[in-house]
């Protein structure tokens, strides 16, 4: 799959869900539901900035935008882990 390809299945998504099942990544839908706008633009801006090259470099970019929202519920001043991210790889 070349980057058109990609970045063309990308912008057919209609919703976070089809693309969190396209990529295969696990989801809480309560999260997605509380934090979809953050989640939808995070990622979007992975996508313009890395611009993916092929399935799992999206893949990627979906993951860390996942991840990142899910760390920035976590109190900065604590050290707690990342719990509940399915997809995070910090544990």
């Amino acid at each position: 799959m070349s980057n058109k390809d990609i970045l063309q299945t990308i912008a057919e998504f209609t919703s976070i869900e089809q693309a969190l099942d396209y990529f295969e990544i696990e989801f809480d839908s309560r999260f997605i539901e509380e934090y979809r706008t953050e989640l939808v633009k995070r990622f979007n801006g992975y996508v313009i900035i890395a611009k993916p090259e092929d399935w799992f470099s999206a893949r990627r970019a979906l993951k860390n935008a996942y991840c990142k929202v899910q760390r920035g519920r976590l109190d900065p001043h604590t050290r707690s882990a990342c719990r509940g991210c399915t997809s995070c790889q910090r544990r």
